[in-house]
């Protein structure tokens, strides 16, 4: 898969998101799916892509954290 390929996959899923903001968790699993396909196949890992998925796994934990804590 071309490094290209890759940059314009996500930069069309952030399209998605702001149109869409509740497409994050959908956003958060395709980054997953790319990298593990990246891991699979050898290919080094894009630092800011790693970087973005860590992000957004922190802020659905906190999100998580807060609406358990509603309840």
């Amino acid at each position: 898969m071309a490094f290209d390929d890759l940059i314009t996959r996500i930069n069309m899923l952030f399209v998605e998101m702001e149109n869409q903001p509740q497409d994050a968790a959908e956003l958060l699993e395709q980054i997953r799916l790319e990298l593990n396909q990246m891991k699979a196949t050898g290919q080094p890992l894009p630092e800011d892509l790693v970087k973005l998925e860590e992000r957004l796994e922190r802020e659905f934990e906190t999100a998580a954290k807060a609406g358990k804590s509603k309840s």
